[in-house]
């Protein structure tokens, strides 16, 4: 029986708290995104304990958060659900300003993303661990990446890699479109292997994703640690008395006695309260909000802080620092077929049918995460693991630096990015107040070695494009078919990324994890300096994962509370 629309009621015991100025709880958790979720979730199984969930947003119960196609009405603009931030001008981009859309609201960017369920590479874990982040190496987060996960293709049984039994529903798509087919055929004419499982024993190839989805709907991580959406998920996160979820609560600053945070100043219900934590705080915005509330509650560089008459709490130098991202660089291929997503009338009218569809059985075109297919390559001889990844979407998309691709009738695109970029960049206040924007610089190509591999990437897409599969369709890329061949000219394609590349939306690092001086945590995820502060979510990544950044988010959200637990003991 298809999921319907009743499945996102809340389980109004554990999401509508209320807190009167002087609340007072065991664990106040700062953001309900992708990490902060899990925290919360899993610190409230504990019976005795009660735990409050700050989210500056609002409820996820959206047709376009949990229709999956309505990534596209939310990911474009700023909105209630989505921060959309933009980056100083870059000089590597020619100048531009890159757009940063961010979730806002419960689940975080875990409402807005992609869905695509990718962990990263082995090498990335064992790396953070060679960094000095003792109990982060692959064998140790892997059992959190399993507890997290529900793969439905494991029919309850679970393996050495993948589980069975978590809150995070991972899914095969339920109607792949065609051209998804078509260009993994492609790619293997092209060279690469087929890839059934990118979080298997192999990660390089090409094939279908798995995606945070189930009966067709998003499953985002409110739904995973939150809501409990139906008999299952409520045996799993029923009984929570303990947790209260406050929407439209915005954490202005960390309250401190001493060197000790107590409490956190919020505006809510348009009045300014203290809620306190009798035992820890966890902040968990993101790669942006977690560095700027811990600048603007007094940690972090001290000029800095002073120039915006802000107190001295602790002087630590790595707070916004360390900012890591994936830049993206987009080939699109213009091909007039309704069976690609297209701003015309025919296309339309399909998509009419296909809601529909949808309504009834939760199959078809609504189901599509866009960017259904991808592959992991390596751009060079000699290298031993993949350093570029695919992202193949049944739509014309674009970026904010690519125009408006809408215009421009039916088609479909492939994304580049680097995996492991050499840039690196910081996140600032703007100003003391945490309802303003912080001020974001990634740095995007400020390391050279940065844009041959962008260079690699644009080149292996066209070399997949002109294959026989996707070839004997027909269709003209836009913007990249005066290079010729797939070799292209070295200098065109280096001017074409530096014009119109852009983030995937993968911002981490900001409160670096480790053990050197520039680091905001230790391996237990402690702010350095304080007491009963901790930071869990992708800020805390010293260096950024071989692929998407959401399921090592959840992941880091589940070791965090873990962490926690532990300490009482």
């Amino acid at each position: 029986m298809p999921a319907t629309q009743e499945t996102w009621k809340l389980n109004t015991k554990t999401t509508q708290g209320s807190a009167s100025p002087a609340a007072e709880f065991d664990y106040i958790v700062i953001g309900a995104g992708s990490a902060g979720c899990a925290v919360a979730g899993r610190l409230a199984e504990d019976p005795t304990a009660t735990v409050a969930l700050l989210e500056a947003g609002p409820h996820d119960h959206h047709f376009s958060v949990w229709a999956p196609v309505g990534i596209a009405a939310i990911v474009p603009k700023a909105g209630p659900r989505n921060y959309a931030y933009y980056t100083e001008p870059q000089p590597g981009l020619n100048g531009r300003c890159s757009y940063q859309p961010r979730g806002r609201g419960l689940g975080g960017s875990s409402s807005i993303n992609g869905m695509v369920y990718i962990r990263g590479h082995r090498r990335d874990y064992d790396g953070w661990a060679a960094l000095g982040c003792q109990g982060w190496s692959f064998d140790d987060v892997l059992p959190y990446f399993r507890r997290s996960e529900r793969n439905a293709r494991l029919a309850g049984r679970g393996d050495t890699l993948h589980g069975s039994g978590g809150p995070l529903h991972v899914n095969d798509l339920r109607s792949p479109n065609p051209f998804s087919q078509r260009f993994i055929e492609a790619a293997m004419q092209a060279g690469l292997p087929r890839n059934h499982d990118f979080n298997g024993q192999s990660q390089e190839g090409v094939g279908l994703f798995q995606v945070t989805q189930h009966n067709g709907e998003r499953w985002n991580t409110a739904r995973a640690y939150l809501h409990g959406g139906n008999a299952e998920d409520k045996a799993l996160n029923g009984g929570r008395k303990g947790l209260a979820v406050l929407t439209d609560t915005q954490a202005l600053r960390i309250m401190f006695e001493g060197k000790r945070a107590v409490g956190v100043q919020v505006v809510r219900n348009g009045s300014v309260q203290v809620l306190r934590a009798r035992r820890e705080i966890v902040v968990s915005g993101g790669a942006f909000n977690s560095p700027q509330l811990l600048l603007a509650s007094g940690i972090g560089p001290a000029a800095q802080l002073r120039s915006f008459g802000i107190g001295v709490v602790h002087d630590l130098a790595g707070v916004g620092e360390n900012l890591q991202d994936h830049l993206d660089i987009i080939v699109n291929k213009q091909l007039h077929t309704t069976e690609l997503f297209g701003k015309t009338a025919g296309g339309m009218l399909r998509l009419a049918r296909e809601v529909v569809r949808y309504r009834r059985t939760r199959t078809g075109m609504v189901t599509s995460n866009i960017a259904e297919a991808g592959a992991f390559l390596r751009s060079r001889p000699g290298l031993e693991i993949p350093d570029v990844q695919l992202h193949f979407a049944v739509a014309l998309v674009g970026n904010r630096n690519l125009g408006k691709r809408s215009n421009l009738g039916h088609g479909y695109s492939c994304h580049a990015c680097v995996l492991r970029p050499k840039s690196r960049g910081y996140v600032r206040l703007r100003s003391a107040d945490m309802r303003e924007a912080p001020l974001i610089d990634p740095r995007f190509l400020s390391a050279e070695e940065d844009l041959a591999g962008m260079v690699a990437g644009v080149r292996a897409i066209r070399r997949i494009f002109a294959q026989p599969a996707l070839a004997q369709h027909g269709g003209r890329e836009l913007m990249t078919e005066a290079f010729g061949s797939d070799s292209g000219n070295e200098e065109a394609i280096r001017d074409f990324v530096r014009t119109h590349a852009d983030t995937v939306y993968h911002p981490v690092g900001t409160c670096k994890m480790g053990v050197d001086d520039m680091a905001v945590v230790d391996p237990e995820l402690r702010v350095y300096g304080v007491e009963g502060l901790r930071v869990a979510d992708a800020s805390v990544m010293p260096t950024l994962v071989g692929g998407n950044t959401n399921a090592p988010a959840i992941m880091i959200g589940e070791k965090a509370a873990d962490l926690i637990k532990a300490s009482l003991r």
